[in-house]
């Protein structure tokens, strides 16, 4: 493989796909898709869906197994280190088997909360196939969830912190400022005391299957999880992110 690009495709609307997201895809021979187990099968179909709607060249759809990883570990950074290891030694093997320019789609944007540069950049350290690379932005999950709540994420001077459920877990107490959560498999909104937060929810966002909350905290909370918890167990997996925010 000559060139490699990772694009930015937004958080699963086709409509978000930008115009230098398109002509990146349409320079691209063989696109490469992460599968994740036959119960994320859609998140695949979402991909090749924006493919036949925005590429109009001849290509080829590549899918590599996404090796399993431990998702209560008691060494994070170790594991994810070793499912990272894991991860660029399936992507050198494909890599290794194009002629021509590759292409990953990311969901969101590849610079939040994505490991895709990270494994690229392991795959060229391990130095058995050479590639020139580069990164088309997209439209995150966050920008979409503050789209759809018609919505700031931050009050006027303020900053905006942007964590993960396991860090709010550490230390519920504390929201600095507007608390953008992503990747809360435990709904750790819960654990924030006080009845003065506001949270603005949304589940699947940009996708047919989209789900939105917002409200006083303590007001919505229960709904939420309810809601969580059913559509996970219909679907088989979620993809979430909320903003919170006292008052």
């Amino acid at each position: 493989m000559r060139e490699l690009l990772v694009i930015g495709i937004g958080a699963g609307d086709p409509d978000q796909v930008t115009v230098q997201a398109v002509k990146a895809m349409n320079r691209a021979d063989v696109f490469f898709v992460l599968g994740k187990g036959a119960e994320k099968d859609d998140l695949v179909a979402v991909r090749t869906g924006i493919l036949a709607e925005h590429v109009r060249r001849p290509h080829r759809i590549v899918e590599i197994a996404d090796p399993p990883r431990n998702r209560t570990p008691d060494d994070y950074e170790g594991v994810v280190d070793d499912w990272h290891e894991r991860r660029a030694a399936r992507f050198e093997e494909h890599f290794g088997a194009v002629d021509g320019v590759g292409a990953i789609l990311v969901w969101g944007d590849p610079s939040l909360y994505d490991s895709t540069l990270r494994i690229v950049e392991r795959v060229l350290a391990r130095g058995r196939v050479a590639f020139e690379y580069s990164v088309v932005p997209g439209v995150t999950s966050v920008q979409s969830l503050a789209a759809q709540h018609r919505t700031v994420l931050n009050r006027i001077g303020e900053p905006i912190h942007v964590t993960t459920g396991r860090r709010l877990a550490a230390d519920p107490a504390q929201i600095p400022d507007s608390t953008v959560v992503m990747l809360d498999a435990h709904c750790t909104f819960t654990q924030v005391p006080g009845d003065d937060v506001d949270i603005w929810w949304g589940a699947y966002l940009g996708t047919p299957d989209e789900v939105l909350v917002s409200g006083n905290l303590r007001d919505v909370e229960d709904e939420i999880v309810r809601l969580r918890g059913e559509l996970r167990e219909r679907k088989g997996w979620i993809m979430d992110t909320y903003l919170l925010r006292r008052r």
